[in-house]
């Protein structure tokens, strides 16, 4: 019974509602030291704020290539990523585009085994 008792008030003072203080005013008067217009310079000078909701990135936005090529570009790739993680690991397409591979990379300077 004493055993309950306790228990019994230790969860009585535990479901008590806890009181916060008063807000605590700072009289401290501020003193600022810049100017306003020294401020907005400043934000002006880091650029566009992009967690605004007015921003819009793409208002000064142009391309510089055409929508075919883009699209001509992803399709060639995704066909390139879909045979090298095939189940063959791309040994096929390797094989297949060895010639297109070799032609692609240019080197500048002298070949280490020249003929």
């Amino acid at each position: 019974m004493n055993r309950n008792s306790v228990f019994a008030l230790v969860l009585a003072a535990a479901a008590t509602t806890a009181f916060a203080d008063d807000i605590t005013i700072d009289t401290t008067p501020f003193v600022s030291t810049r100017t306003r217009a020294e401020v907005q310079a400043q934000l002006q000078q880091r650029g566009p704020n992009v967690w605004s909701t007015q921003y819009n990135p793409l208002a000064h936005f142009s391309a510089q290539r055409s929508r075919a090529d883009v699209v001509a570009e992803y399709l060639a790739s995704r066909r390139e990523v879909a045979a090298l993680t095939a189940e063959d690991s791309g040994s096929a397409f390797l094989v297949r585009n060895r010639d297109a591979r070799a032609q692609a990379v240019r080197l500048a300077g002298q070949p280490t085994q020249a003929q």
